[in-house]
């Protein structure tokens, strides 16, 4: 199986970046995808082998995910079930036989950390409901999780530590779900590989310079670990200000 997500920044604005040829030259058995900024009924794909799920933000062209999978769903639910995170369109769950598909948006902290607070409950939350759909089978989570983990995972970790995405705060977060049960597959497979990012800030041009982030994950839950076989991340796929990850599954 593969498996791909993308945080396309506007899925719209990404149909004429190529978008198409991407996902039929790679056909993906599932595709996620994050930040598609759209509303119900603005866009009709050309994706006949795919059945497409979405969840749209309340507030126009703002966050929104998606799910496109060839195989049909046993079920499929749309938030987390708490209203306070439910209104931004930033979770989807797809329950087939044997695995849960879970794409997530997460908050942003905002510049100057104003959503920290809240990004911490978020996580807090967010970590719960996925350790009670590993009670029932393994979970696959993937998307823009919004941190980078370790000082590896970005070009400037100096500079950057008490930056929105980098804290300490966000960074113990996400330790405390892989410590819950869960894999970084990227890192699973390439502990020590630099300079392989999946976000790059339009303002500085520096995807040109690799001045990057990988904020971008496939994480797994343990149980799940036996039918890993690679993890990949397509810096070279233009269209956003992030690239999409891959996994390979067995």
């Amino acid at each position: 199986m593969k498996l791909i997500s993308w945080n396309v920044n506007g899925l719209r604005a990404v149909m004429n970046k190529g978008f198409m040829d991407y996902v039929n030259q790679e056909n993906p058995d599932i595709l996620c995808l994050q930040e598609i900024k759209m509303s119900e009924g603005k866009l009709k794909l050309d994706l006949p082998e795919y059945f497409e799920y979405y969840n749209y933000a309340e507030k126009k062209g703002y966050s929104g995910t998606a799910i496109f999978t060839k195989e049909k769903p046993l079920s499929e639910s749309y938030g987390i079930g708490i209203e306070e995170h439910d209104k931004e369109g930033r979770v989807i769950t797809l329950e087939f036989e044997d695995f849960y598909m879970v794409t997530c948006y997460t908050p942003n902290s905002k510049r100057g950390l104003l959503r920290l607070d809240y990004r911490q409950k978020w996580e807090d939350d967010f970590r719960e409901y996925l350790l009670n759909l590993n009670k029932t089978k393994p979970v696959i989570l993937c998307g823009d999780l919004n941190v980078a983990h370790k000082e590896i995972d970005l070009a400037n970790p100096k500079s950057n530590r008490k930056n929105a995405g980098f804290t300490d705060e966000e960074r113990n977060k996400f330790t405390e779900l892989l410590n819950a049960g869960f894999i970084d597959t990227y890192r699973y497979f390439y502990p020590d590989i630099t300079d392989m990012y999946t976000w790059w800030s339009y303002i500085t041009k520096a995807r040109e310079r690799n001045i990057g982030w990988r904020i971008d994950y496939f994480v797994v839950s343990k149980d799940f670990e036996d039918r890993l076989l690679d993890a990949s991340i397509h810096m070279e796929q233009l269209g956003s200000d992030h690239c999409p990850v891959v996994l390979y599954l067995k």
